[in-house]
């Protein structure tokens, strides 16, 4: 038996964030009300609870707030890929958000690395990951 990863199918708050991620652009919903930007997508905002929002475009960079690296495969599914890193990103135009750091330096990763955004193709969709910047 082959284990394969699982996509979650996205609900209605956040299917516009899985289409643009499939077009190669980061979205984030910002509230109209007080400014708040989100993630993930809600209905209503988090901090003021307004229903009020807008999609905006990120530049997808910022830089690593923390991060660990997976050295034993939770499932089969993940053993090829091991050691990976998840990290939480603080994007400079919005909220922190969790991802993997890929690419051949990504085991060099440490807190503060400024990093991009770019999308790997999954299950029909794509995911936002992200690379360590060039310093």
């Amino acid at each position: 038996m082959t284990a394969s990863r699982q996509f979650v199918e996205s609900n209605a708050d956040a299917k516009p964030y899985w289409e643009a991620a499939q077009q190669g652009r980061l979205v984030f919903k910002k509230c109209s009300s007080c400014g708040y930007v989100q993630f993930p997508p809600r209905h209503v905002c988090p901090k003021c609870w307004s229903d009020s929002a807008e999609w905006i475009s990120s530049g997808g960079e910022g830089q690593v707030y923390s991060f660990s690296i997976v050295r034993r495969a939770p499932t089969p599914a993940h053993a090829a890929k091991v050691p990976y890193v998840i990290a939480m990103i603080e994007l400079i135009d919005g909220p922190r958000m969790i991802a993997n750091i890929v690419g051949d330096d990504a085991l060099g990763v440490s807190i503060g690395d400024r990093v991009t955004v770019t999308f790997e193709p999954w299950e029909g969709s794509a995911l936002p990951q992200f690379c360590r910047a060039a310093t």
